[in-house]
C-alpha cells in the first residue's frame, strides 16, 4: 500500500467515525436537553455548543502548548465540556452497565479521535539558541606550530598595515587611575 493510499484509508475511516459518533453525540445532548424542558432549536444549539467546543478547546490546546502559553484553564474547560458530553450519553442510555457502556462509545471514540488528530504534530527540529555562534567555529581546535617561520626577504615597499582580527572578548574598560599628590593642600588665596 502506497503513503498516498493509506493516507486517503485514513481520512476515510476519520472522516466515518467523526460524523457518526458526532451525528450519536449531537443526538443525546439534543435529546436531553428535549426531555428537560429545552425547545427543540435549543437542544440542537446545546448539542453544538457542547461538542464543537470540546473540539475547538483541543484546538486551542494545542496552539498554546505550540507557543508556550499557560494551558491550564483551557485545559480544564477541555475535560469538564467532554465529561458533559459523556455525561449526556450516558443519562439517555438504559440504566445498566451494558447500556451505559455502549451509550459512552460514540463520545469516547470521539474524543480519542479528536486526540489523536490533534498530538500528531509534525517533527520540527529545535531552534538554534540566539546570540550563540555557529557550532563549526569551535569544532576543531586551532593547532599551535612550532616550527620557525622561514624567512622572508624584505620588501622594498612596507607592507600595508594589516585589518585588526576578529576580536573575541570585548576589551575590558578600567577605572582611570588615581595617583595621590605629594604637594601639600593650601587653603585660602595665593598670590
Amino acid at each position: 500500500m502506497t503513503t498516498r493510499t493509506e493516507t486517503a484509508v485514513r481520512l476515510v475511516i476519520l472522516l466515518a467515525i467523526g460524523t457518526m459518533a458526532g451525528a450519536a453525540a449531537f443526538t443525546h445532548v439534543h435529546d436531553l436537553s428535549v426531555t428537560h424542558g429545552q425547545p427543540d432549536w435549543i437542544g440542537w444549539a446545546n448539542a453544538v455548543a457542547v461538542e464543537l467546543m470540546t473540539i475547538y478547546l483541543g484546538l486551542e490546546l494545542r496552539a498554546r502548548r505550540r507557543t508556550g502559553r499557560p494551558v491550564g484553564l483551557v485545559g480544564s474547560l477541555l475535560v469538564a465540556f467532554a465529561l458533559l458530553s459523556l455525561a449526556a450519553q450516558v443519562a439517555e442510555a438504559e440504566p445498566s452497565v451494558w447500556g451505559w457502556t455502549v451509550a459512552a462509545v460514540p463520545s469516547l471514540a470521539f474524543l480519542a479521535l479528536v486526540k489523536v488528530v490533534l498530538s500528531n504534530a509534525p517533527a520540527v527540529p529545535p531552534a538554534p539558541e540566539p546570540d550563540q555562534p555557529p557550532g563549526d567555529w569551535y569544532d576543531v581546535p586551532e593547532q599551535a606550530t612550532t616550527d620557525p617561520e622561514p624567512e622572508r626577504p624584505a620588501d622594498p615597499v612596507p607592507p600595508a598595515v594589516p585589518a585588526p582580527a576578529a576580536i573575541s572578548a570585548p576589551a575590558a574598560v578600567l577605572p582611570p587611575r588615581v595617583v595621590p599628590s605629594n604637594r601639600p593642600h593650601v587653603v585660602g588665596i595665593i598670590r
